[in-house]
């Protein structure tokens, strides 16, 4: 996310800018996310009143420039007298709600689960909560958006690329990427190094940047269960946990619950994170504390997890270590800059500070320019005119979709608009064509290739969209059989890759 949203930025300021990413975009732990975009309300506990206000003022920011992707969401924490007090929770929520400007997202408020829609799932111990406000995101698009708008205003971008060895000059970088699939390289020159790696940034500093001294990481496993719907309205909960620490339960993807998050140390290589029976049992016991229904890891659908790059405060708890993010510039030669931790909801303000720290040694004199610009499919004006709200925007362009390919079933308009926003128009240009599996067609396979990076049947069905878990084995199947019957370009892809022209900044 971080590195998709610095090359976005930077080429938006008129750098040359190349981007590699050595899997698909999103492919770890920026499509693993809990998928909220929010203050976080528990880091207030920890006393990160800085990283909560930032991410409180961003808020606003992202729902407002990708409409489809990003929507207001309630939540709803059933009160549990053994947990916190009541006045600790106003205390936070009042914080909440005033640490940064609102003009779309409502204010929290007590409520009665006797009455409240929320109520009704819940075990009948639980009578009264608290109702707030955060936001949702379909992380692997935005991730996917981000690149997008970098490729549209000029960057490169590389997937399936790794940076294999970087060599550190007086005044520039010679870089040398390897395509994962096929093995052809390319050497870069680059005037800049920005090292967006994630969990892996110390790696790739240590053994192909060849830099001493990277910054401690604690790697921590975040992993997530999705289960057949819990509930039918459209709130999300936060329930406490004996351990002080937290889960959600959001409605997901309209027949499906997800439930997230851990949080264990990781050990092992950051790539092949899983989940494991510990985490499962761990989040089915903690929401059936909550719900009337247990969950049960015989329930689970679907499970993901990912690993956090987390800056290491020497905090015992991984839960406590800060999600906040430094950014390291080295100019002693060609400028390196490495990113730090980090968190969805803050990746803009990230990138904005990236490139700011960026524009002095390559001599860029645009300035910022991302805060209230439209993602890619995020302006829907022309469709309904001058936006009202985030959530609103969207329905309504639901509705002029239908009015205007009134032969497309509305259960696929709606997913098409959630999932491309004004871009739809593009998928429809040539027409959808054949339908492969249910509600997913030739057309928008094409427009995935060709616009979207997307190369294989998992890019498609777990990233580019989640028509994966609506999908069963054989259907899944025909479409990795498609995949692969259609898509036989990857050498070439690799082999004209190689002669472009060298850029002023290289990505990992």
């Amino acid at each position: 996310m971080n590195g998709a949203g610095i090359a976005r930025d930077l080429a938006g300021r008129g750098a040359s800018v190349l981007l590699c990413e050595k899997d698909d975009l999103a492919q770890h732990t920026s499509s693993s996310s809990t998928k909220l975009i929010h203050g976080g309300l528990r880091y207030l506990e920890y006393y990160e009143f800085s990283l909560v206000r930032k991410a409180l003022a961003e808020r606003e920011v992202l729902l407002k420039s990708a409409p489809h992707i990003m929507r207001p969401l309630r939540f709803v924490m059933p009160h549990d007298p053994g947990m916190r007090p009541v006045w600790m929770i106003r205390a936070g929520l009042f914080l909440y709600d005033h640490l940064a400007r609102r003009e779309v997202l409502a204010g929290s408020h007590t409520v009665d689960l006797r009455k409240h829609p929320a109520g009704a799932p819940l075990k009948p111990g639980f009578t009264r909560g608290f109702e707030y406000s955060d936001g949702w995101v379909d992380d692997a698009r935005l991730v996917v958006l981000n690149a997008i708008d970098a490729a549209e205003r000029g960057a490169t971008i590389l997937t399936g690329w790794r940076c294999v060895d970087a060599q550190r000059g007086a005044s520039q970088w010679q870089v040398r990427l390897r395509h994962e699939g096929t093995g052809a390289e390319r050497a870069v020159t680059a005037r800049a190094l920005v090292n967006a790696a994630g969990p892996w940034a110390g790696q790739f500093l240590a053994e192909h940047a060849h830099v001493p001294g990277p910054k401690s990481l604690r790697l921590v496993k975040g992993s997530h269960i999705v289960v057949p719907k819990l509930f039918d309205h459209e709130h999300a909960y936060i329930f406490q946990n004996p351990d002080r620490r937290i889960i959600f339960a959001i409605p997901y993807e309209g027949d499906f619950t997800l439930i997230g998050t851990t949080d264990v140390e990781h050990v092992g290589a950051v790539g092949a994170a899983r989940i494991d029976a510990a985490e499962t049992a761990y989040l089915c016991e903690q929401a059936s504390r909550y719900f009337a229904q247990a969950v049960k890891p015989a329930d689970v659908v679907w499970s993901y997890s990912g690993v956090r790059p987390l800056l290491d405060d020497d905090s015992g708890d991984p839960s406590a270590v800060t999600r906040d993010y430094l950014l390291d510039l080295d100019t002693a030669q060609a400028p390196l800059l490495s990113v730090w931790g980090g968190k969805i909801t803050t990746f803009r303000k990230l990138a904005e500070e990236a490139a700011d720290l960026l524009s002095a040694p390559l001599q860029v004199r645009r300035g910022p320019w991302t805060r209230g610009a439209f993602l890619p499919g995020g302006d829907l004006s022309a469709w309904i005119g001058a936006p009202q709200r985030p959530d609103t925007d969207l329905q309504r362009f639901v509705q002029a979709i239908a009015q205007r390919h009134p032969d497309l079933p509305l259960a696929l308009v709606r997913r098409l608009a959630r999932d491309h926003g004004a871009r739809t128009a593009l998928v429809l240009a040539d027409g959808l064509g054949a339908e492969v599996v249910p509600g997913l067609h030739e057309g928008e396979l094409r427009y995935l290739h060709r616009h979207e990076w997307a190369r294989s049947a998992d890019d498609v069905l777990w990233r580019r969209t989640k028509l994966g878990l609506h999908l069963d084995l054989a259907q899944r199947a025909a479409v990795a059989r498609w995949c692969q019957d259609h898509w036989k370009d990857e050498a070439a892809t690799a082999a004209s890759a190689a002669s472009t022209p060298p850029s002023e900044i290289a990505w990992n």
